[in-house]
């Protein structure tokens, strides 16, 4: 997957996102610079979760965007 699709899929995740402690932790990751850790200040179950979806998404194990929405719209 290109980096511009996975940007795009990223914005329209982000768009329909209703869940304020991952939006709270989007805005760290978004305000953070190497100097301040953002990194340091994850839990380990949220780094040992952004890890595995790194590896999901590595090994193709992902399903795009599209068809989640198709498969949930009747609750979006």
């Amino acid at each position: 997957m290109d980096l511009k699709t996975e940007k795009e899929q990223l914005i329209d995740w982000i768009r329909n996102l209703d869940d304020e402690t991952t939006i709270e932790k989007l805005k760290l990751v978004k305000d953070a610079t190497a100097e301040n850790g953002w990194w340091e200040e994850l839990s380990e179950a949220e780094v040992a979760s952004i890890e595995r979806g790194l590896a999901d998404e590595k090994a193709g194990r992902v399903i795009p965007h599209e068809e989640v929405k198709k498969r949930y719209e009747k609750w979006l």
